[in-house]
C-alpha cells in the first residue's frame, strides 16, 4: 500500500513540494549560515516526496541546545509557514473520503516542517 500510495502522492503534487523544499534547501545552503537551515530543508523535501509508510522518530540530539535553538529559528522564519500549509492541505483533503489517507500524511508532517531538528523520518 505505501508504494502505491508515494506513487499517487508524487503524481498529485507531492514531487513538485518536494523538489520545492530541495531548491529552497539548496539555494539557502549558498551562505555558511544557512547550511544547516538547507540541510534540513533538503531532509524535509525528500520527507515530502515520500511520507507512506514512514514515521517520524526522535534522534539523540534532539535535546541539544544548538538543536533546540536553531528549532526556535526555524519555527519563526519558516517552518510555521510551512506546517501551517501541512495543515490547510490536510484538512482539505480529509472532506473526501478518498483524500483522507493523503490528509494523514499531511498531518503526520506537521511536526517534521515546524521543528526539523533533531527530528528523521524512517
Amino acid at each position: 500500500m505505501s508504494v502505491l500510495g508515494n506513487f499517487i502522492w508524487l503524481i498529485f503534487g507531492g514531487l513538485v513540494s518536494g523538489l520545492a523544499y530541495i531548491v529552497g534547501g539548496i539555494l539557502v545552503s549558498l551562505t555558511i549560515i544557512g547550511i544547516p537551515f538547507g540541510k534540513q530543508a533538503i531532509k524535509l523535501g525528500m520527507a515530502t516526496m515520500t511520507p507512506f509508510g514512514r514515521e517520524i522518530m526522535v534522534a539523540e540530539d534532539f535535546d541539544h541546545p544548538l538543536s533546540l535553538l536553531f528549532n526556535i529559528l526555524w519555527a519563526i522564519l519558516l517552518g510555521w509557514e510551512i506546517a501551517i500549509s501541512h495543515l490547510v492541505h490536510g484538512v482539505v483533503l480529509a472532506i473526501t473520503i478518498v483524500g483522507i489517507p493523503f490528509a494523514k500524511q499531511h498531518f503526520k508532517l506537521i511536526p517534521l516542517a515546524l521543528f526539523p531538528f533533531g527530528r528523521e523520518l524512517c
